[in-house]
């Protein structure tokens, strides 16, 4: 409507300004701009516009139009600004419907920055007034008038009477009915400007003075004011309770498996705590916030990490016999050598004396912990059944302590590790339904980053390929939302699987090189790094790519710790060999043999269906019919006993049209 008034206006500029809280939009000639420094800058004939409409009047002297064109600089909020600011300082006037400047430039001091006109408009005021302003900067850029009242702690009358003059101002907005109403700075800027302009040690007081105001007055509800608490107190140099709240609201986001600000506040914590001076009571707190540390890295697979966090605490946590904490710093040390050393015995070594120690104390956390780590280091040996033991019990302590995220992630894990890797794919298809639904029921995003890669990888093993796509996907976009980067890695790999077999060739090719970037830059899960590369040349031979670096293809399997990947690098390998050209044909032969009696050893029998359909292949392509049908059937008989419906479907087609 604004638009169209302004358009029916002869000779007026379409402008039009929108409030957006405290922000304004300013659209005009197609474009739009929000009111922030950061923005485009307008043309001179925009700026023009723009003040020809804040002025109220396009008569305006050439001399003002030029000064304001060159200390504004085309910025939409510097524009108003300056504009507010000339008139506040009476450097400009309105004469017989025309604005000019007051008094001859030469005798003016006028602000050259926006920094300068807003701190020239902030020492205007009362000083009452500009006290509040501060405080307010000092609280963020929005802050309640019962939080104001709390940290002034001025005569209600005196206070409204100030904010008053910052609301005249426009300085500040009002929202809400008052007692209930709020206040927020007209700009980010503003506020930063304000603030800035504090002394260093009032800044100190200030922080410290509205910590214990919001302690004060939010003390019911104090658990939804953690992290803002932390900031102002670690602000004030309060370090302790800088530290006290940072290890609250990392405890409240691990709690709501919103593991990233839960590292960012165990960061913080730990920092505080090595301000203060050594006492024995501090050093154990370093030692609790440390690990603590360490395993929130831990759950997001940052492995390095973790480690980092921890190795500084070792002989401390030792000497003090602090066995709670040694059990859970074992089992950091542990994962760090399953996922980054691929050593298997050292892993085990350290989690399995994690557990013991976790058995001793019936610490459920640590037990919780050392079972899960155990579970994922006998499932890549292919000791399925003891893996399948040990992530029960995990499953088990979290369900006694209602913990949905933990239930949907040990669910995931189950299905992914144990069912979905030792190939049964109806039972880890139908556990990992439960876990999404899980997921789904918690709301958070690291729930659904797990459940959606599990039951992507499922839907794969069942031959469900759409669906496959569609859950990995959305595992991806999640894993990037919340920096999950080993996670986004095992989807994509996945996701490159899928492709392959749906012969989108290209899409395998760009998927399994996404996935090896990340593991790179993890450094985590050298194996499937390596799995990865082979998969990735078996695409590039499929789009007729012939220059493959074979003798690297080999040094992959020959270095590969991963039990659980050695059919399935074979495989690749005979794959790579089958599709490069005919003269490969009896190498790729000798290596799907090695496939299929490596994955009979570890009883990875998904794998070994699709070795035995690949071997059938091969007899296709040699013209023996007789083998190519004795092969498909045994993979056929090898699908079904996995409940792997739609390769079974595929496989049996394959078999009527060898008859």
């Amino acid at each position: 409507v604004l638009k169209y008034v302004l358009e029916s206006i002869p000779g007026a500029r379409v402008l039009m300004i929108f409030a957006y809280r405290p922000e304004f939009v300013h659209t005009w000639g197609g474009r739009s701009y929000h009111s922030q420094v950061t923005l485009n800058r307008l043309s001179n004939r925009e700026s023009l516009a723009m003040v020809t409409h804040i002025l109220g009047t396009e008569e305006i002297d050439r001399d003002l139009e030029d000064l304001i064109l060159e200390k504004t600089e085309g910025i939409p909020f510097f524009i108003e600004e300056f504009i507010r600011s000339l008139k506040e300082l009476e450097i400009i006037e309105r004469r017989d419907n025309r604005y000019h400047l007051a008094k001859d430039i030469q005798d003016l001091t006028i602000p050259s920055t926006i920094q300068d006109v807003i701190m020239s408009r902030v020492d205007s005021l009362p000083d009452g007034a500009k006290e509040v302003l501060q405080t307010g900067s000092a609280i963020e850029r929005e802050f309640s008038y019962e939080l104001i009242k709390q940290v002034t702690g001025l005569p209600e009358k005196e206070l409204m009477s100030n904010l008053s003059a910052l609301k005249d101002s426009e300085l500040l907005y009002e929202r809400g009915i008052y007692p209930q109403s709020t206040y927020i700075f007209k700009h980010a800027l503003t506020r930063e400007v304000v603030y800035d302009s504090i002394l260093i040690k009032r800044k100190k007081k200030l922080h410290d003075e509205i910590g214990n105001a919001i302690a004060e007055l939010y003390k019911d509800n104090i658990d939804e004011h953690y992290g803002v608490l932390s900031e102002h107190y670690i602000t004030s140099e309060n370090y302790e309770k800088g530290a006290e709240y940072s290890i609250l609201a990392a405890k409240k986001a691990r709690k709501g498996a919103s593991f990233n600000d839960a590292i960012a506040y165990g960061e913080t914590s730990a920092n505080c705590l090595e301000k203060l001076p050594r006492t024995e009571d501090v050093e154990k707190r370093i030692i609790d916030a440390k690990v603590a540390l360490g395993l929130y890295y831990n759950q997001m697979f940052q492995h390095f990490e973790a480690k980092e966090a921890v190795e500084p605490i070792i002989e401390l946590a030792l000497e003090r016999d602090y066995k709670r904490r040694i059990s859970q710093i074992y089992t950091i040390i542990g994962t760090y050598s399953l996922m980054v050393e691929g050593d298997y015995p050292k892993a085990l070594q350290y989690l399995e004396e994690a557990l013991k120690i976790a058995e001793e104390l019936e610490d459920r956390l640590s037990l919780f912990l050392a079972n899960h780590w155990i579970g994922h280091v006998l499932a890549e040996s292919c000791e399925f059944e003891r893996a399948l033991h040990h992530v029960e019990k995990a499953l088990e302590i979290n369900v006694a302590a209602n913990v949905p995220w933990g239930i949907s992630a040990i669910k995931g894990c189950i299905s992914m590790t144990v069912y979905n890797n030792q190939g049964r794919a109806d039972l880890g298809y139908q556990l990992s339904q439960e876990s999404l639904k899980f997921a789904e029921e918690s709301g958070d995003t690291w729930s659904k980053a797990d459940a959606y890669t599990y039951h992507g990888c499922s839907c794969y093993l069942k031959g469900f390929l759409d669906e496959a796509e569609e859950r990995l996907l959305k595992a991806i976009a999640v894993c990037e939302r919340i920096n999950f980067l080993s996670l986004g890695s095992l989807a994509s790999f996945l996701l490159g699987e899928t492709y392959f077999d749906r012969r989108e060739y290209q899409k395998s090719q760009d998927y399994h090189g996404t996935a090896i970037s990340l593991l790179e830059h993890c450094g985590v899960w050298p194996s499937i790094t390596s799995s990865n590369k082979m998969a990735l040349a078996r695409a590039k031979v499929m789009n007729n790519e012939k220059d493959i670096d074979l003798e690297s293809i080999y040094k992959y399997e020959e270095e590969n710790k991963m039990k659980l990947y050695d059919g399935m690098m074979a495989r690749y390998i005979s794959e790579i060999l089958f599709y490069i050209d005919d003269q490969q044909m009896s190498e790729a032969e000798d290596w799907i043999k090695k496939a299929i009696e490596t994955d009979k050893r570890n009883g990875t029998i998904w794998n070994l269906g699709r070795d035995y359909a690949h071997y059938a292949e091969l007899f296709k392509r040699k013209g023996d019919q007789p083998k190519a049908k004795e092969n498909l059937r045994k993979g056929i008989e090898i699908f079904k006993e996995c409940g792997a419906d739609e390769w079974v479907k595929k496989a049996e087609k394959e078999l009527t049209l060898l008859s």
